[in-house]
């Protein structure tokens, strides 16, 4: 099976191919310039690996949260290489591609979101799967959903801006965490798989980004209700 992949919901760039268990990827600090790079990293990529499109199973993407043009990006550029190759989708959640990348059995993924907010989840895997603690959602720090236990490992730019915040609301919970790590499409790619082997694969039609946050354009005074 051969799986490509692509993930824009940061400042970073990324595309990967799984063959048969094997993943290439390519990675790159975009800035705001995901829509000029991203075709050719991927053409890149293919070239790189003699793989032509129409020999590709399937395309996943990171579907969020995370910037609000980036998920719109990936989503788009999905689409349209599925629609032209007639190949199935696959969204993968950028929080759990973050636990997946981890290494670590137990997860708080956490992205920050501005506006004092980050995208939050939490993940335990069990076996070779991911059970999904806390739902992604939408949050303060200092609110975050609770998790049980001991154990767990944060993972994402929400601990970079809000370390103090997240490791007061999780004291004595984690046992570390890694603030630098941003969704890669290697991550988005292994995850996927499972997936398209069990037929789980969509339209490309149907492919979906996941904001989390809909009132994006309003002002923050129109956000809070003012």
């Amino acid at each position: 099976m051969r799986v490509l992949a692509l993930e824009t919901s940061t400042e970073y760039c990324s595309v990967a191919l799984w063959q048969d268990g094997n993943i290439t990827s390519r990675c790159e600090l975009a800035g705001q310039k995901h829509s000029e790079v991203l075709v050719e990293m991927l053409d890149e990529l293919l070239c790189g690996e003699d793989v032509k499109l129409a020999q590709v199973d399937g395309i996943a993407f990171g579907m969020g949260p995370g910037s609000f043009t980036g998920v719109r990006i990936a989503c788009g550029v999905a689409q349209g290489l599925a629609l032209g190759a007639n190949l199935p989708v696959v969204g993968v959640c950028t929080l759990q591609a973050l636990a997946q990348a981890s290494g670590r059995d137990r997860v708080i993924a956490a992205l920050d979101a501005r506006m004092a907010e980050v995208y939050h989840a939490a993940y335990e895997r069990r076996g070779e799967t991911w059970v999904t603690v806390c739902e992604p959602g939408l949050c303060l720090p200092q609110a975050a959903p609770q998790v049980a236990g001991s154990g767990w490992f944060g993972a994402g730019s929400g601990f970079a801006a809000h370390g103090a915040a997240l490791g007061e609301r999780y004291a004595r919970q984690l046992t570390g965490s890694d603030a630098q790590a941003v969704p890669q499409a290697s991550a988005i790619a292994s995850l996927a798989v499972s997936r398209f082997a069990a037929g789980q694969g969509v339209d490309a039609a149907l492919a979906m980004p996941l904001y989390l946050r809909d009132r994006v354009a309003l002002k923050t005074s129109e956000r809070d209700g003012r």
